[in-house]
């Protein structure tokens, strides 16, 4: 259903899909640039992400060159228009690539990857940088953006897109193989669906 606080504004949306399941997903590991593929689940869940938006027009279909993130964008009938963008790459996390939040807390009580340093990875901030360059491709384009990445990296850029600091991520959580909408109300920017 159109937005009628939105009246004809054209500005581009972007459409965010994280990718299906992983077996490091599955089991609550940080998979950051460790290149693990989609379970049969996994894989299944692409296909229905594709049903969710088929009839949708983008003008650009951006995804992570991770092969979870890519092969959901191709499962979901996009091979023919995906383009990767180095910037959609998941959170590097550094020495926590692989653990759990409650093995990374056996060294370190309290941890979080929001909360702490990343040894050996990338800040919350640097994170926010690269996804700033995402939101202005979006912004500069002609219609709507199709995003295909990782479960921190896009609560990140959604973050950033509504205004507020890359670590406010923390507050919006996301699911494997789900679809967000980042748009527009009148002149503010808004999430109009989120993990649906």
């Amino acid at each position: 259903m159109p937005n009628p606080d939105r009246g004809d504004d054209a500005r581009a949306e972007a459409w965010l899909i994280r990718h299906g399941e992983t077996e490091w997903s599955r089991l609550g590991r940080h998979t950051g640039r460790t290149d693990i593929p989609l379970t049969e689940l996994g894989r299944t869940q692409a296909l229905e992400a594709g049903t969710k938006v088929l009839g949708h027009a983008f003008e650009l279909v951006l995804s992570s060159p991770l092969s979870r993130a890519l092969d959901t964008a191709r499962l979901a009938g996009y091979a023919d228009l995906v383009e990767i963008d180095d910037d959609l790459r998941e959170w590097h996390y550094g020495i926590h690539e692989g653990r759990t939040t409650a093995e990374a807390r056996e060294a370190e009580p309290g941890w979080t990857i929001w909360t702490h340093p990343v040894e050996g990875g990338e800040s919350v901030d640097e994170v926010g940088a690269r996804v700033d360059r995402v939101i202005a491709r979006v912004q500069g384009a002609a219609g709507d953006v199709a995003l295909f990445a990782h479960g921190h990296v896009l609560r990140i850029l959604a973050a950033r897109w509504l205004g507020l600091r890359p670590v406010d991520g923390r507050l919006f959580a996301l699911q494997t193989a789900t679809i967000s909408v980042l748009g527009w109300e009148r002149e503010t920017a808004v999430i109009e669906r989120w993990n649906g």
